[in-house]
């Protein structure tokens, strides 16, 4: 099984999650082939030069090669190149059918917790300045709803992994 890992990479915290997460899938799944764009050192290692094509070239031949894409999904807003790369990933899903291919989000922002809390509804519905959760764009979520599902949990995501990997 051939899985591409899709998330920001740029702020040292980026860069020691997607390690973080690349070795939960690793060592659950010893026999799988992870591509983690930080690890391609020719275009994303940024002391050196690479051009906007070089890297869109590099990264959609290893993502038009997976059968599935991990994207996290948090922050502020879901990064730009994660989002292209889920309407890449999600538009191959849905083009070539005779090959099961499957998008799994990862959102595990907190804000999201409480959704059966009164009060935080109760405000949500009287003033959505105060609207305690956080807020997803609903085109994205489709996609990978349509190609696959949603986990709030690294090890919710990793265990359910392994599961397509052994189907």
């Amino acid at each position: 099984m051939k899985v591409y890992l899709a998330n920001s990479l740029f702020s040292e915290s980026d860069q020691m999650y997607n390690k973080f997460l690349a070795s939960e899938i690793r060592n659950a799944i010893p026999d799988v082939s992870l591509y983690v764009p930080q690890e391609n050192e020719s275009i994303n290692n940024k002391e050196l030069f690479a051009s906007s094509l070089a890297i869109y070239n590099a990264d959609n031949m290893m993502l038009d090669d997976s059968d599935v894409m991990v994207s996290v999904i948090d922050g502020v807003e879901i990064d730009s190149g994660v989002v292209c790369e889920i309407g890449r990933f999600a538009a191959l899903c849905e083009l070539d059918k005779q090959r099961k291919r499957t998008i799994l989000g990862l959102y595990s922002d907190i804000r999201q917790n409480g959704t059966e809390n009164s009060r935080k509804i109760e405000a949500l519905i009287h003033d959505s300045k105060e609207n305690q959760f956080m807020y997803r764009n609903l085109y994205v979520i489709g996609a990978i709803k349509r190609n696959g599902r949603i986990f709030y949990k690294s090890y919710q995501l990793v265990n359910y992994l392994k599961t397509l990997v052994f189907d």
